[in-house]
This record gives structure tokens, sequence and C-alpha cells, in this order.
């Protein structure tokens, strides 16, 4: 006959662990702000872009529209009404009809380059020199100078040579100031009744080293409200 056996077993209490609670606040507590403070070394703003569809055929831009060489090789690009055909100059995307704006340009060791702004709708074709409709600094054959088309350009006395120009554009008040943002000195501003809508301009002659539009410098105050 088969037997059956009855186990019985006595089930003992599980040992309590003393698991420490998560510190929710400490990890949650304003999170959306201290992912924005990180994210600001990833993301950058840059107040002007390039538009390539001005750009004439011997001038490069990079994929993030933030920076421009001459090349020897001339492009083979479409002859829109907007390209540059003779100098090599190129325009930001963006359009000033009004109030203020600043954008800071890094020149570096470039030997032949201009910086300023130009009217929107003025001719890119031919000799832009001899139009009205561009005001800007440059520098050229070891020397710096300011132009306002289609006056010659008027010598200006730097001492220093200049890494990086900072443009500020007071569009309402017709006020255009180049400064140097490394030193904080001053170096020209141009005053003229500006009656068009403006486009940040670029001129690179020399193939020596590109040159950069660059980013803000973003920073954050926080102010503890008793």
């Amino acid at each position: 006959p088969e037997c059956f056996c009855r186990a019985q077993c006595t089930l003992q209490h599980p040992e309590e662990l003393s698991v420490p609670l998560i510190h929710v606040a400490k990890h949650l507590d304003n999170l959306k702000f201290r992912v924005w403070e990180k994210m600001q070394d990833a993301v950058q703003y840059t107040p002007v872009t390039l538009d390539p569809n001005t750009a004439h055929p011997n001038l490069i831009v990079s994929d993030d529209l933030t920076s421009v060489r001459r090349s020897d090789e001339e492009q083979e690009l479409p002859d829109n009404p907007e390209r540059f055909d003779v100098h090599g100059c190129i325009l930001g995307s963006e359009v000033f009809n009004s109030g203020t704006h600043c954008w800071d340009v890094e020149v570096g060791d470039c030997t032949e380059w201009d910086v300023g702004v130009m009217t929107e709708f003025s001719q890119r074709k031919g000799n832009i020199t001899s139009r009205s409709g561009i005001w800007c600094v440059g520098y050229y054959g070891g020397k710096y100078g300011t132009c306002s088309t289609p006056q010659s350009h008027t010598l200006l006395s730097v001492t220093q040579k200049l890494q990086r120009i900072r443009v500020q554009l007071d569009w309402n008040r017709g006020k255009l100031s180049f400064s140097d943002p490394l030193t904080n000195t001053h170096i020209h501003t141009i005053t003229h009744t500006f009656t068009d809508k403006l486009l940040p301009f670029i001129s690179v002659i020399c193939n020596k080293s590109p040159v950069k539009l660059l980013p803000l410098q973003c920073s954050v105050r926080v102010n503890q409200i008793s």
C-alpha cells in the first residue's frame, strides 16, 4: 500500500531589512534648473548666422553657418541674384530694421577682412564698393580702416592687433559701433540715419584662417527671496 506523509513546516518571519529612504527632494528639487545649467555647456546660441546663398563662390561656409573661409578654388554654385560674384563677401541671415543688436566676430590671423552691415537690397553683383549701402571696419595691407561706401577707406589708429570685433548696431539712433571685446576698447563709431533694412556683412580676402561668428556667453543669476 502507498504511504503518504504529511510534511509540516513553520515559516520564519522575514528579517526586517533596514533600507534607507531615497532623499527625493535632494534628487528632484530644482531638477529643471540644474538640467538647464548643465545644458549650457552643450547648447550654444549665436545671435548672427551666415546665409550661404549670398556667399561668393570662393567662400566655404561651415555646416553650422557660423564660420567662413576663403578657398583658392571656386565652387560651382547657382548664380542667384543674392550671391556676390566679384568680392569675397557673405551676409548674415538676420535682418535688422529697428532696435539694438550685437554680435562678435573672430578674425584671428586673417590678414584681409571687413566686418559691418549692408542694406538688404544693395546690389551684390559687380564692384559693390562703388555703391552706397555698406558700413564696416576692416584690415588690409597691415592697417585698420573704416569704410562707408562709396567713400574710400579711412585709416584708424589701432595699435594692438585685433583678434575679435564686437559689432553693436542701434538702428533707431543711427549708430554702428565697433570695439575689441577682449580689452573693452572702442575702435570706431559710424553715425548714419538708417532707412533701409540691414544685414550683417563680412568680407574675407585671405585664406590663412577662417572668420567666425561667436556664440553668446550665457550666465545665470539666482536671487534668493526671503
